[in-house]
């Protein structure tokens, strides 16, 4: 698979981090595009640096460059996530505003039909934020907020941050075994 995974500016940049960590032991293509905000919360929240990214993924794009391969609709991409969404990069996207590449690679997959995910992490959510959610998921994105779940008991920080990696993961297609699913009682 070719995943394009976007990074913005909004807390839980180590979602971002571990997806693409998952997406590259699953052997898919990873195409990163990381905002300014998004390489200063990777920074603060993570001690993650472009360098750690560029390890991990096949291509690291420039937010500013529009010119990039995934600026285009030919260039043929199984699904998008941004996560974390800030609620700014949300709104852009809402809005059809694509000022940097991030903007204009899903606003690609809007206008293509592809797999485009959402993963906000903002709370409380204002009636605003909760517009722009809705008119994104009536256009068929998948709005999946960083709300992990606890059914699963997790034992550390790692187990809660895998948990919500692993529905992301559910959303766009890719196997995983990041968490025990649920059996029953």
């Amino acid at each position: 698979m070719r995943i394009i995974v976007g990074i913005t500016g909004a807390s839980g940049a180590i979602y971002g981090f571990r997806l693409i960590q998952v997406l590259k032991d699953a052997g898919c293509e990873i195409h990163a595009v990381v905002s300014e905000p998004g390489w200063q919360v990777l920074e603060y929240e993570c001690g993650i640096k472009k360098e750690d990214i560029m390890g991990k993924v096949d291509f690291l794009h420039d937010i500013n460059n529009i010119g990039a391969c995934i600026a285009s609709g030919s260039f043929r991409t199984d699904a998008m996530v941004v996560v974390p969404c800030s609620m700014r990069t949300l709104g852009g996207i809402a809005n059809g505003i694509a000022d940097n590449l991030l903007g204009r690679a899903a606003d690609v997959m809007l206008k293509e039909g592809r797999k485009l995910i959402i993963v906000p992490r903002e709370t409380p959510f204002s009636a605003i934020h909760l517009g722009n959610m809705l008119k994104l998921a009536q256009l068929g994105v998948r709005i999946v907020p960083a709300c992990p779940g606890f059914y699963h008991r997790p034992e550390n920080l790692q187990a809660v941050i895998d948990m919500m990696v692993g529905k992301i993961c559910d959303t766009i297609g890719v196997e995983h075994n990041l968490f025990p699913r649920w059996q029953g009682e």
